[in-house]
């Protein structure tokens, strides 16, 4: 089994989930004890957030490098960044590392793509949701983005940095997101993708009438199935 090495601590909420989930998938996989083997750099959010309001993407893409280079000194064989706005500065995280990244954005379009759909409502924080970084890595993938409307993108930007990263689940901002959701799928979207790690924790299939893509699920499952093969 190959080491998976996440940069995590974006929220630290999201980064539980993700160790949990890459746990739970290699025991299915290969049952009895078996857990994955995986090394985790937290970095401190209230450092990067700031940053990333003020649009200095490169002091926080450093901060990201320097324990990207941390992992692979660690032994990590493979670089996942466990937040999606953040791989906006995923060349530089990568810059003169040896392993290779597990680009959440890919991931999520290989996804929809298997499903045999296109159209497809993108959820995250404003930087997902209104820059090109992930729109078009996306649209490179073949899909056609649907985001919402301006008021809409505030208020499912504000309920990830106000309640989700602070591991608050309410149920009235489900009802929001759903109904931003459905509107989007109103309007021709054929699927929803949750562009940020933290709305798993808010939003299930289940809740859905159409299939729903879950970044942080997806991530794992194809960080699990490289660290397995072979």
């Amino acid at each position: 089994m190959k080491t998976i090495g996440l940069l995590g601590g974006m929220s630290w909420e999201s980064s539980a989930h993700y160790y949990r989930l890459l746990n739970e998938l290699v025991k299915e996989r290969l049952g009895g004890l078996h857990s994955a083997r995986c090394l985790l750099a937290s970095v401190e959010f209230a450092e990067i957030e700031p940053l990333q309001r003020a649009g200095r993407w490169d002091e926080a893409g450093e901060i990201l490098h320097r324990a990207a280079l941390g992992l692979e000194r660690a032994g990590a064989d493979l670089l996942l960044i466990c937040a999606n706005t953040m791989h906006k500065v995923a060349g530089q995280v990568t810059s003169g590392l040896s392993i290779p990244l597990l680009h959440i954005a890919d991931v999520a379009a290989a996804g929809v793509r298997a499903a045999g759909l296109r159209r497809v409502a993108l959820l995250g924080t404003r930087y997902v949701m209104e820059e090109d970084f992930y729109r078009e890595r996306l649209a490179g993938h073949g899909l056609d983005v649907r985001v919402p409307g301006p008021a809409a993108r505030a208020e499912v930007n504000r309920v990830i940095f106000e309640e989700l990263v602070l591991g608050k689940v309410l149920p009235e901002s489900k009802a929001r997101y759903l109904a931003v959701m459905e509107e989007l799928c109103a309007g021709g979207a054929e699927a929803v993708i949750a562009g940020c790690t933290e709305i798993g924790m808010l939003v299930r299939q289940r809740d859905l009438r159409v299939p729903y893509f879950d970044t942080t699920e997806l991530h794992c499952r194809a960080a699990v199935d490289w660290a397995l093969k072979g």
